[in-house]
């Protein structure tokens, strides 16, 4: 019984053994899992940390590259207008197509009711090649030969350019298409009227500015570009963000110029024409007006074309009018003038010696091209006698004639503005030399630039005023209001203004009367100025010169409003400014005073010349040829002259009966031809 006993007690024993055992695991187990849950909570909150703190913006860029697209819009860039309101510079929204030459060539087949066709055996989309189908579209509409679009949709490799750059409404019938495969952007173009291209300048393939005043006002044209932020739903949509300020693009402020976009088409063209009959190396143009200093014109030849980007270069879209100086010749013989008339009191009849043409000067020779002897100091001026100008500098002294040319303007830069004006070059009384004073009598040993010497001589013009030149009349915004705006401002007085007429009414309108100048005059109107022929050394050395004509002048001369200067550099055959640079001043002026309302309206009211033209028996008939035919009629109405036509009226004059500079009767018929100019276009 005992033994029975202790095999039960054994057994229980045994039991709660295994009982013992069993709950030893079971919590074994559970603290296992509670660990894994641990270990596992604690990766999820270290995750979590780096998702949400370390590395935040890494996860937040992710987000926003799948669900949220930002998409910059350009801002308009302003215009540039005339002093018209003309349009010179504009922007244009213009469409340019790409395409993916794979996508093309695996276009999806959709039946008649629009849904794309599934192959039934592969359960696959059908595809075919649309390349032809494409190609023929846009040949239809752009006008290129389907070929061109067959090399390009071939491509094995990358997008293919389908079209760059169309006008919207062309561009239209292909923008409405849905074609697989094909896309467009729409893209801002800026588009010229083509004048005044090394004043105006031009924008690169992004729309900033680059040269010229596209360059020197881009912050202000430029604007501010807008931004649209998106975002896409679970199917893909695309919708504007709506807690988020979209903002909105700000179109570029709007300029305007001086210029007169007519006048500036003139000079222009009676530069490219001087160009070609001189085979000169170049040729510049400034028109002013003298009392206020605004710039009515201002060219350069050789120059490119605004809306042909393969046309510009470093060297034509250099605006030679401001950033080229040069040694001016006699057209510098303005402050000789200036300082004989007020420093000795020269007077016109007042009698001068020329040493017969040839004055020595150690072991120079300063040289006239005539042999004068005994000349008035009028006729020294007509007929431009450097003797006597080197006489009259080295007369007045190197401190006043010093003072007198700096007072001109001459040694520092106008003011007018413009990128890479030079400031040309006067020497300080320091390092002149003993030929310094007389060479720059004439001329010499002193570098100016074209808008320095019509500054100088609008300043004559102007009562002995130097005025500040200036292009930019004003800047808007888009609203229209003035945000800035240049206005006449007088720099100094030069010389007196009892002086100022002398010189004018007594020396420079003879020059043109019956000097050296006779082929500026302009019929009715009365001319001042001054012809310069100056010598450029070639290779360092004057021994083989090229040489630069020029005339300045200003008119009417009885109450001046206008000056100009011409520049003509490098001439061939002919070289004097009599000769080359003259005859260009009385073509511009010409066709300007025929041409502009505004001219026409001013001199009219300041003097009056045409009481004089209608005094005329007879009249020089102008050269019409390349003149539109209305201005042409304008021009012989102008001089009293009937204009017969046959032709297209809008056309040029290619032909005229009576050969220019012939005198006729007042109320003569004047026959001409017009044709239309054939114009080569060229895509951009």
């Amino acid at each position: 019984m005992n033994f029975q006993r202790i095999e039960k007690d054994s057994a229980m024993n045994d039991n709660l053994s295994h009982t013992e055992t069993g709950d030893k695991r079971f919590g074994q187990r559970l603290g296992f899992v509670v660990l894994l849950f641990f270990v596992f909570l604690v990766a999820i909150i270290l995750m979590l940390l780096n998702i949400q703190v370390v590395n935040v913006r890494k996860y937040q860029e992710k987000a926003l590259k799948q669900y949220v697209r930002i998409v910059t819009e350009k801002a308009q860039r302003g215009i540039i207008i005339d002093r018209h309101g003309r349009m010179l510079a504009e922007t244009v929204e213009t469409i340019s197509f790409y395409a993916d030459p794979k996508k093309v060539r695996k276009t999806p087949v959709v039946d008649k009711n629009g849904k794309m066709v599934v192959d039934r055996k592969s359960r696959e989309l059908k595809t075919h090649d649309n390349t032809a189908e494409i190609a023929k579209m846009f040949s239809e509409v752009t006008g290129q030969p389907q070929r061109f679009y067959l090399k390009a949709l071939r491509k094995r490799k990358g997008v293919a350019v389908l079209a760059r750059k169309l006008p919207v409404a062309k561009a239209l019938p292909l923008m409405q298409q849905k074609i697989h495969g094909v896309w467009f952007d729409k893209e801002q173009q800026r588009y010229y009227l083509n004048v005044a291209a090394q004043v105006i300048g031009v924008t690169d393939s992004k729309n900033k500015g680059i040269s010229g005043l596209e360059l020197q006002l881009d912050k202000s044209l430029r604007g501010q570009d807008g931004s649209r932020i998106y975002q896409r739903s679970a199917n893909g949509t695309r919708y504007p963000a709506p807690d988020v300020l979209q903002q909105d693009p700000e179109k570029g402020n709007s300029v305007q110029l001086t210029i007169d976009a007519d006048i500036q088409s003139i000079v222009e063209d009676e530069l490219a024409k001087a160009v070609v009959e001189f085979q000169a190396g170049a040729a510049s143009g400034i028109v002013m007006d003298v009392r206020s200093g605004e710039i009515l014109a201002m060219a350069s030849n050789p120059t490119y074309d605004l809306n042909r980007r393969a046309t510009w270069t470093p060297e034509r879209s250099r605006n030679r009018a401001v950033t080229d100086s040069y040694e001016p010749g006699s057209t510098f013989k303005i402050v000789m003038a200036s300082a004989g008339t007020e420093v000795l009191h020269r007077k016109a009849e007042d009698m001068v010696f020329a040493h017969n043409g040839v004055l020595p000067f150690g072991r120079l020779r300063i040289r006239d091209h005539e042999a004068y002897g005994n000349i008035t100091f009028q006729q020294a001026v007509m007929y431009s006698s450097n003797v006597i100008a080197a006489k009259t500098a080295m007369a007045v002294g190197p401190e006043k004639f010093y003072a007198y040319t700096k007072n001109f303007g001459f040694g520092s830069k106008s003011g007018v503005g413009l990128i890479g004006e030079s400031p040309g070059f006067v020497r300080s009384l320091k390092k002149w030399d003993k030929t310094t004073l007389p060479w720059m009598g004439y001329g010499y040993q002193v570098m100016v630039t074209p808008l320095q010497m019509v500054q100088a001589y609008a300043a004559l013009a102007n009562d002995g005023e130097l005025m500040r030149p200036f292009v930019v009349k004003k800047v808007m915004d888009r609203e229209g209001k003035v945000i800035r705006e240049n206005t006449p401002q007088t720099v100094r007085k030069v010389v007196t203004t009892e002086t100022a007429r002398y010189l004018a009414q007594r020396y420079f309108k003879a020059v043109v009367d019956s000097g050296t100048a006779k082929k500026a005059a302009i019929p009715g109107i009365s001319v001042a100025g001054k012809t310069g022929t100056a010598r450029r050394a070639r290779n360092g050395s004057y021994a083989n010169p090229v040489f630069i004509a020029s005339f300045v002048g200003f008119f009417p001369v009885e109450s001046p409003r206008y000056a100009m200067i011409i520049l003509v550099e490098e001439p061939r055959g002919m070289y004097y400014g009599g000769t080359v640079a003259a005859p260009v001043f009385s073509s511009i002026a010409t066709r300007m005073l025929a041409c502009s309302e505004e001219l026409q309206k001013n001199l009219a009211f300041r003097a009056p010349e045409q009481g004089v033209i209608d005094a005329i028996a007879t009249v020089a008939v102008p050269d019409l040829h390349g003149l539109k035919g209305k201005d042409a009629k304008r021009l012989l109405e102008w001089l009293g002259l009937v204009m017969e036509y046959t032709g297209d009226s809008d056309g040029l004059v290619v032909y005229q009966n009576v050969t220019a500079g012939v005198p006729v009767d007042k109320e003569s018929i004047i026959r001409v031809k017009l044709a239309m100019k054939t114009v080569k276009r060229t895509s951009l």
